[in-house]
């Protein structure tokens, strides 16, 4: 019995030095996701005005033979995978939503560049033929991420990738992310915001006329040629902000979890501790008035 309790003395201490700790990087982790947060809404009104800026250039008669990021291959030989995922677990499911994903690829036809670890090692595991590999650290810079893009960019002009897609996790809320993979090269569409679509036709008719005021210097070509490339790095590092948005989301909610989980054990173990005592205290009372009784 002595022995059984301090088993359970020892466990309940385990369990709270556990919940100490995941309780600290829950703490870490809703600091580090605010900031993730901020930083990717941020992103996205710029993102927008980017697609805007280029729908503006196809109104104006940009073709895919004014630039060669605009030019779509006849047949696609090999495609280039952009992966985002982390460099850090405990996440949750985050990274495994994501991998799975890359699943639907053809492994003959599809080479694949890493950001983060995990994916990385899910490839390597996989045996899926990896080019490049990019550590994504805490202060991922925009000039950090158009090494990424540059890459990526070479590889499409060279002709070794015939289309490059980006494979990264969505934010939507704290406790929603969402796995998408998006098409980048060649730039055949311009993606604005959904708002879009949720504009009347009125609105729609004015936006479109406030495409036409563009005025392009010196011409709609030399504009082209400066926005194709600075579009693709930004829309790069914007997937990258959506994906640490993501990260710090999932890791804060699962240390929440973590947490929480611990501490209905420890109740749990304290109950039964807490019978296992009364029921010793409860057996020597009974032994002391039995004996009482015999002695008469």
């Amino acid at each position: 019995m002595a022995a059984n309790t301090r088993d359970i003395r020892r466990r309940i201490k385990s369990v709270k030095n556990t919940a100490q700790i995941t309780k600290a990087m829950q703490m870490v982790a809703a600091s580090k996701m605010r900031k993730a947060q901020i930083r990717a809404l941020n992103g996205r009104p710029y993102a927008e005005e980017l697609a805007k800026m280029l729908k503006a250039l196809a109104n104006a008669g940009a073709t895919a033979e004014m630039h060669p990021l605009l030019a779509e291959r006849s047949e696609i030989k090999k495609e280039l995978v952009l992966v985002i995922s982390t460099d850090k677990g405990l996440c949750g499911a985050l990274n495994t939503n994501l991998l799975r994903e890359l699943n639907r690829f053809d492994p003959a036809k599809t080479i694949f560049v890493a950001v983060g670890r995990k994916g990385a090692q899910y490839l390597g595991r996989m045996k899926r033929e990896l080019v490049a590999e990019f550590e994504l650290k805490d202060g991922f810079s925009f000039l950090e991420c158009k090494q990424v893009s540059k890459f990526c960019i070479e590889k499409f002009i060279s002709g070794e990738a015939d289309k490059v897609s980006v494979a990264f996790t969505d934010y939507v809320s704290t406790m929603v992310q969402k796995p998408t993979i998006t098409a980048i090269l060649p730039v055949t569409s311009f993606e604005l915001s959904e708002l879009e679509g949720e504009q009347t036709g009125s609105e729609k008719i004015e936006a479109d006329e406030n495409n036409l005021e563009y005025s392009f210097e010196p011409s709609a070509v030399g504009v082209l040629e400066g926005l194709i490339p600075h579009y693709i790095n930004f829309a790069v590092y914007q997937m990258v902000l959506e994906s640490r948005a993501s990260e710090h989301s999932a890791r804060m909610v699962a240390m929440k979890s973590a947490t929480d989980n611990a501490k209905q054990l420890i109740k749990d173990l304290t109950l039964e501790y807490n019978k296992i005592r009364q029921a010793a205290i409860t057996t020597e009372l009974l032994e002391i008035t039995t004996a009482q009784m015999a002695l008469g």
